[in-house]
């Protein structure tokens, strides 16, 4: 099986080494428990949902397997509209779905900063999508993490590897799900 771990920073293992981004530490902990499985890491630090939309084509012509679709953590740390990564979001997961991949939407939490009325819009748009499309939803990718100052970088934005390893912890149960649907249906 072929994951595609496509997002940010989050994702690309930032001021990490390489065999400790959330792609590295998934792909063992999956390897350790006997599936095979390849996991390629598509995070490019800074990256937005719209720059994310721009290159899903390029990813896609590997033919994963699976998606693990998590962007927007940029959007709302530059305050950009949640309609529009909403919109592009949307696109991607359709883009995945016809690409014969099947998807797990990793959510975000907007930053306190952009006010109540910004946070509800962000914060919606994740379970709304996931609803719209009968995805798997991960509700908040730093679930565990990003309030916890052993497991994020001195930037308190990033994980650590032990960070990621807790969002891997997280997140396997789900994945786990998805892969088992794939091969019952292969």
């Amino acid at each position: 099986m072929h994951i595609l771990a496509f997002g940010d920073s989050l994702t690309a293992g930032y001021g990490l080494p390489a065999n400790q981004s959330f792609a590295a530490q998934l792909e063992q902990r999956l390897l350790d428990m006997g599936r095979d499985v390849r996991v390629t890491n598509a995070g490019v630090s800074g990256d937005t949902t719209s720059g994310g939309l721009a290159r899903l084509a390029w990813s896609l012509e590997d033919k994963p397997d699976l998606v693990v679709l998590e962007l927007g953590a940029n959007d709302g740390l530059r305050g950009l509209d949640p309609e529009r990564m909403r919109d592009n979001l949307d696109a991607m997961i359709r883009q995945c779905v016809e690409a014969g991949a099947r998807v797990i939407l990793a959510g975000m939490r907007a930053p306190v900063n952009w006010g109540l009325a910004y946070r509800k819009q962000y914060d919606d748009v994740f379970p709304g999508l996931a609803e719209e499309h009968g995805l798997p939803l991960y509700p908040f990718f730093l679930e565990g993490v990003i309030r916890d100052p052993s497991l994020v970088l001195d930037d308190g934005l990033h994980p650590n590897a032990a960070g990621v390893a807790r969002i891997v912890d997280g997140i396997l149960p789900l994945i786990l799900e998805e892969l088992d649907r794939l091969e019952a249906a292969s």
